[in-house]
């Protein structure tokens, strides 16, 4: 018996490699393909980096196979080890440090059985058999691999064993982990030179200010030039003609309710307070009873949109919401956030701060420009702080009122009205609050 191995090019044809090994046997041989040694095994061509063996007839090999047989390309993942007296080697067919023969070519082994002229062709792997050095490996020594935590022993394990892409995860994580301490340490000296220079004081006041302008850049256009209050914050910019004139068929329900539907509403809850309480006063005018109809709509639409969270469905408002204001509500209100692999639609902090907005301009506009600013607090569910800052951002004026609007008498209302000359930005309350228990 003999052994003979032979390369063959990736291009090359079944028939390339009958016509190459009938070339290699006598003329009156013939041979027969088997396959893998084994299943899903061929056999093992190994070299060795550093030189050549003395003995090689007195080595001994171990083959480690990947348990993942059920991924396509783990399931072929092996590891050659072999030991001589000086040094270990080890060789493997994945990882950067694998022969790219192995992707250009194929190997096979032939065993000739010259008594009878049959020749047994597998297929076979060329396995590089490197030199493991290390100047502190003691196999038995495990009380320090004991004493690590879960996740640093999963990182000892993608060192040895995982992919490329799971190295330069780990690489990448170790990098974020040094640069994070480097930049704390960097922003705990700077937060306390900035303290010592400028005082407590001044930084409260600029964190206030910052707070007014973050929540400005969420407001509709401000016309602060303007002669009369419905000029000041226009109509066409909370609600454009075509997206008004889509309310049309939606807002037809209320327009047209009576008092049994408003008090039917009323207890079934299927309405906020604020928009409950102004349908009892709806104009006979057919033309103006329209329009209101069609903000109060809108209004319930936005305070019931602020109450989501994520939004998972294609139209959270339902069928009966106009898809020119599904659209806008999308668009305009929510957040773009990135979670378990998919884009979603996110109603931030920021957003409920926008639509805040929002409803109290619209309900200005519906109430000749000054509107009960605890009713609406409630319906969206906030503190009294919270609205408002949103109402001097707006730069509204705050009065108290008594009662109404089916809440108790004692409980003390506040009033938001816009009034020309508009007032000038202050400081939100709750950042003076602060201040003072500072």
């Amino acid at each position: 018996m003999s052994l003979l191995a032979l390369p063959e090019a990736v291009a090359t044809r079944s028939l390339g490699v009958v016509s190459a090994l009938t070339a290699l046997v006598m003329a009156a041989a013939t041979w027969r393909y088997r396959g893998d040694l084994e299943a899903e095994r061929p056999a093992a061509l190994v070299r060795f980096a550093n030189g050549r063996l003395r003995s090689p007839e007195s080595l001994r090999f171990t083959v480690y196979r990947s348990r993942d047989t059920a991924h396509p390309r783990k399931r072929h993942r092996r590891i050659l080890v072999s030991e001589t007296e000086r040094l270990c080697y080890v060789g493997h067919n994945f990882g950067s440090g694998v022969m790219r023969c192995n992707s250009l070519c194929r190997y096979f082994v032939g065993v000739l059985d010259k008594d009878s002229g049959q020749m047994e062709v597998y297929n076979a792997e060329m396995f590089n058999m490197q030199p493991l050095l290390s100047d502190n490996l003691i196999p038995d020594d495990t009380k320090d691999y004991q004493k690590k935590s879960y996740r640093e022993k999963v990182d000892l394990c993608i060192e040895a064993f995982g992919t490329s892409k799971q190295k330069r995860a780990l690489s990448s994580r170790h990098m974020n982990a040094v640069g994070n301490d480097i930049v704390s340490t960097a922003v705990t000296k700077a937060a306390a030179n900035i303290i010592d220079a400028k005082g407590v004081t001044a930084l409260m006041q600029d964190v206030a200010q910052d707070d007014v302008q973050t929540i400005s850049t969420f407001l509709p256009p401000c016309h602060e030039d303007a002669d009369r209050p419905e000029h000041v914050y226009k109509f066409e910019d909370i609600l454009s003609p075509t997206e008004y004139e889509a309310l049309r068929v939606p807002a037809a329900a209320l327009a047209s309710a009576t008092a049994e539907d408003i008090a039917k509403k009323a207890e079934e809850r299927s309405h906020c307070s604020f928009v409950l309480e102004e349908l009892k006063f709806l104009p006979a005018d057919e033309k103006s009873r329209d329009h209101k109809a069609r903000c109060l709509w809108f209004l319930d639409t936005l305070i019931k949109f602020s109450h989501l969270k994520v939004i998972k469905k294609k139209h959270p408002m339902g069928p009966e919401c106009p898809h020119i204001i599904s659209r806008k509500l999308m668009k305009n209100f929510t957040s773009l956030t990135y979670n378990n692999g998919s884009v979603q639609n996110l109603v931030s902090a920021s957003m409920k701060a926008k639509i805040t907005a929002y409803v109290i301009l619209l309900a200005l506009h519906i109430n000749n420009f000054q509107t009960d600013l605890t009713v609406l607090q409630n319906d969206m569910k906030l503190q009294e702080s919270r609205i408002l800052d949103i109402a001097k951002a707006l730069r509204l004026k705050i009065s108290k009122a008594k009662g109404g609007l089916g809440l108790e008498n004692d409980q003390n209302h506040k009033l938001g009205t816009l009034s020309l000359p508009l007032p000038m930005q202050k400081a939100p309350a709750g950042q003076r609050k602060r201040k003072k228990i500072n």
